[in-house]
């Protein structure tokens, strides 16, 4: 990863250390775990448990750091990502020890799935996501884009703009019974990774604003279907893109930070 190059060892581990709590933090985060940054910075690094938090919380910081490093591990190679990447990924974020055949692990989902939402003008509405039967073949063009998107070099506009079209995407097939928002937030890195620069981190703080943008591109967009745009053109698309321009801005700043250090080391 580029954005690690001119970096001495000490560096490199610590940047790629703030980054994983960070990303792991946030993430699991939006989907409602209540350890700290530095309870999760704490479990990772010592691989000891916090008082007071359920098993449920620590699996969660434990699998999604697992991912990272698969993820990390994918940069690796020039091969296509395929579905089994995909459900690889899915069984390192999905930490439940609890079975359940209507809700796989490391497969597409066999389920209809969707949630309520809010519309802009304050409405209660129900979002459908993609049908179990139309998944494999969304999937299928959801990674070609991916795909297609790795074999170039990225400038950060592009990188921004794939990310963002990914992740959306994505969200609108919710391919899996659980953890999508978590797998979004990972594989949709790939390019931002192989182009040279820090990971998108979303903000677990800016929660409404995150799940409102999702939730009014799905809206307008309506239900992903086979034979219909996967990414239909919208302003919305836009407005994500911008939110997550803003998000970025952290993990930019962590690369920056470290940078300045490198270059007092080396002119002291």
């Amino acid at each position: 990863m580029k954005f690690l190059d001119g970096l001495d060892n000490d560096l490199r581990i610590a940047l790629l250390a703030q980054l994983r709590d960070l990303w792991t933090h946030n993430s699991t985060a939006l989907e409602g775990n209540t350890l700290t940054l530095g309870e999760t910075a704490f479990i990772l690094s010592e691989g000891l448990t916090v008082s007071g938090k359920s098993l449920r919380e620590h699996q969660e910081v434990a699998g999604h750091a697992c991912a990272i490093k698969l993820l990390y591990g994918l940069l690796k190679h020039d091969n296509p990502i395929t579905e089994s990447d995909l459900f690889s990924l899915h069984r390192a974020v999905q930490t439940s020890v609890v079975i359940d055949i209507f809700q796989p692990i490391g497969a597409w989902k066999c389920e209809p799935n969707g949630t309520y939402a809010l519309t802009l003008e304050n409405k209660q509405t129900f979002i459908d996501y993609a049908t179990p039967a139309n998944v494999p073949i969304l999937m299928i063009e959801w990674l070609a884009m991916l795909n297609s998107a790795l074999k170039k070099s990225l400038d950060e506009t592009e990188a921004l703009k794939i990310y963002s079209d990914l992740h959306l995407a994505f969200v609108r097939i919710h391919p899996f019974a659980d953890g999508n928002g978590r797998m979004a937030r990972l594989i949709a890195n790939l390019p931002v990774l192989k182009s040279g620069f820090p990971p998108i981190l979303i903000d677990r703080n800016k929660r409404r604003d995150y799940l409102l943008n999702l939730s009014t591109y799905d809206i307008e967009a309506g239900q992903a279907k086979v034979g219909q745009p996967l990414l239909p053109e919208s302003k919305l698309k836009n407005n994500f893109q911008e939110f997550c321009r803003e998000c970025w801005q952290a993990s930019l700043n962590l690369v920056t930070e470290i940078g300045s250090r490198q270059y007092a080391r080396s002119h002291s």
